[in-house]
Parts: C-alpha cells; structure tokens; sequence
C-alpha cells in the first residue's frame, strides 16, 4: 500500500463513518420503527379475516414485494414531483423504506400470529377478555416473541439496504464515499473500507438480535 493511498483511506475514515453515525443509523432506526407500525397494522387486519380490508392488505403486500426498493424510491422522489407532491430526500427515505419494509414484516408477524395455538384465543374467551385484549395480552406479545429472529434480520437487512437511499441523494455513508472516491479515483479501497463500516454495524445488530433471543428463550411459553 502506498503512503498515499494509507493517507486518503486514514483521511476518509472518520468523513465516511460519521454520515453513518448522524444519517445511515437514524434512517434505518425510524424507518424501521414507522414499518412495524404498519406491519402490525397489515398483519392483525390479515388476522381479521375482514374481507375487504384483508383484499386491500394482500394487494398492499403483492404490489410492494413484487417491485424493486429502488423503483419505489424513485417514484417517490422522482416521480411524484410531477403531480405537485415534493418530498424532501431524508423524509421520502424515509417513506419509502418505511413502506417497503412493512410489507415484508408484516408477512412475518402475520405468521407469528397465526402460529400460536388457537386455545389461546378461546382461552381469553373464556375468562370474558375482549377480542382487542386478547390481541394485546395474549396474542401479540407471542407472536412478536416468535417472529423476533425474523425481524431482527429485517433489521440488518435494511441497514445494508440504505445505501440505495443515495440514489435519490441522501447523504448517508454510501454517498460520502462516492464524493469521496470521486475526488481521489481510489474506488477498490474506499468501497471496501465502507463495506467493512457496514460490516461492523451489521454485527452489532447480529450481537444485540443474539442477546434478544436469549433474553426471550427465558420467558417460554
């Protein structure tokens, strides 16, 4: 390794990490807070068996897994511009991911549900519990235990997955090392030196979805 190249990748270092500190975390954490929102909406209506809303859910879910994250991305911040709807990058970032991701969770949380032994339900029923207690009390909190390794990946999934978000210029650490790299012409380097920040912040996700599980793998049920 030359002196100069050691220098441009020292230099880059702390350039690269804090846009992911300040901007890749924060999109990835309120992203995902916003799609489990959703997720846990489109799930219990699935639950439901609500015909119409169920319709409604399962056509959410083909149009967003079936179309790639990117495609998304730029209809929003490209393409809604033309009908008078003008979204800043952070927030239509933001939307987009919340959106994407809660598909895909929702799918999981759904599963979740409905593998709990349905003499749970019929459990609550007996002691005169609501249908809305018996989700809240009963059904939710196991199905979220069940589906915790899933989405925990969704999470590390997503991380990586942010890196689009330059795409529709977010400046997150994807993008710091694409200006970067354009100032210096050292792509091997500077993209392997991002790959391993990625890395690094994937498994602290994979270490803390580790300590979650055994934390939950206490409390059986």
């Amino acid at each position: 390794m030359s002196e100069r190249l050691f220098q441009i990748i020292t230099d880059s270092f702390l350039k690269i990490l804090i846009p992911g500190l300040t901007v890749t975390i924060p999109l990835t954490l309120i992203s995902f807070f916003f799609a489990m929102i959703i997720a846990l909406a489109v799930a219990l209506i699935q639950f439901a068996k609500v015909r119409v809303l169920k319709d409604i859910a399962r056509f959410y879910i083909w149009v967003i897994r079936g179309t790639p994250l990117l495609v998304q991305l730029f209809v929003v911040f490209y393409g809604l511009p033309n009908i008078g709807v003008l979204i800043d990058p952070f927030p239509a970032a933001v939307l987009v991911f919340s959106i994407n991701e809660g598909a895909y969770c929702a799918e999981t949380i759904r599963a979740g549900l409905e593998a709990v032994p349905y003499g749970q339900m019929e459990a609550g029923e007996c002691v005169g519990m609501s249908y809305m207690q018996i989700m809240r009390r009963i059904l939710i909190p196991q199905a979220l235990r069940i589906s915790f390794p899933a989405l925990a990946n969704s999470i590390i999934s997503m991380t990586k997955d942010t890196s689009l978000a330059a795409n529709i210029t977010v400046t997150e650490m994807f993008m710091a090392t694409q200006r970067i790299v354009a100032r210096t012409y050292e792509p091997l380097a500077l993209y392997i030196e991002v790959g391993i920040i990625y890395l690094v912040f994937c498994t602290v996700l994979t270490r803390l979805q580790r300590y979650g599980e055994k934390k939950l793998g206490r409390y059986r049920i």
